[in-house]
């Protein structure tokens, strides 16, 4: 594997990746100065209107949002970042990749968001949170009750349980379980509600596309030695919420899926023909309820 910094692999998968989707949203990654982190991060930005933030799952990447980024665009000014830590991402050794680095890196995001709004206006910020980015919007919204105004989750992770962090030797075998080609592949068809049809090398090459940037295994092994997020949904935050999840989700286990659904109640829309990620299988059934 040839390793690289993120602005590089962006630059090249905005030339050459086989998804166009992919292609133009790659093309539309800023690189910001955040207060209080050193580094420039990658932010996807697009469309125009009421700001809306967009978080990604674990082991993942601003890609992710390809297929719905474009639906959502006429109607929303879009921020798309990668999670501290994760896809194209700096990974500086000093770097606290845990849940609370996470919710940091967001919290001064949100900052140069508003910082680039009119003078005395701070527009209400909607976010969307995908798998692990549902714990993690959950976290934010309740760190910014007067700024985050609603929340989306879709096939939220991390809403029960508790944190089960991993001694340093199963984290090490767990990045190298995770790097391998045929684990990525089955990962990547099992996300999907039919992946016969959904998979094919497009959506191979952009789940494992952010592996190659410099510190990817260290980053990854560290944030699974802190336990990651879990219980973050109890008590849920007093902003309107609601929840999509796929009937054909076969990456929650059905225990995991079913505290969730206790938790959430009569929040849950559940979408047929879709698996974990209803912003690929059923992009146009997410955009319809934004």
């Amino acid at each position: 594997m040839e390793w690289c910094q993120g602005p590089e692999l962006i630059a090249r998968a905005a030339k050459n990746l086989i998804d166009p989707q992919g292609r133009d949203l790659a093309g539309r990654v800023q690189w910001w100065q955040l207060p209080g982190f050193t580094g420039e991060w990658p932010v996807a930005v697009l469309g125009e209107g009421e700001p809306l933030l967009l978080l990604h799952g674990f082991d993942s990447s601003l890609l992710e949002f390809r297929r719905l980024a474009p639906l959502l665009a006429s109607r929303f000014r879009l921020y798309i970042p990668d999670l501290y830590g994760f896809g194209f991402s700096p990974r500086p050794s000093s770097g606290r990749y845990n849940p609370g680095g996470v919710i940091d890196h967001l919290m001064a995001v949100v900052e140069r968001i508003e910082s680039a709004s009119a003078p005395n206006a701070s527009p209400p910020l909607g976010v969307i949170g995908a798998s692990m980015g549902g714990a993690v919007a959950v976290e934010l919204a309740r760190r910014l009750p007067s700024r985050v105004d609603r929340l989306l989750l879709l096939a939220p992770a991390g809403l029960t349980g508790r944190p089960m962090p991993l001694p340093p030797l199963l984290d090490r075998l767990g990045v190298r379980f995770l790097a391998l080609p045929g684990v990525r592949r089955g990962l990547c068809r099992q996300a999907f509600a039919n992946p016969d049809i959904s998979v094919g090398p497009a959506e191979e090459e952009i789940a494992s596309l952010h592996l190659q940037v410099i510190g990817w295994g260290e980053a990854l092994g560290s944030f699974a030695r802190s336990g990651g997020f879990a219980g973050c949904g109890d008590p849920l935050p007093g902003q309107p919420l609601k929840v999509l999840w796929g009937a054909d989700d076969r990456i929650l286990r059905l225990p995991q899926k079913q505290a969730a659904l206790a938790l959430l109640g009569d929040r849950v829309v559940e979408l047929a023909a879709c698996g974990h990620l209803p912003h690929l299988d059923r992009p146009e059934a997410v955009a319809a309820v934004c």
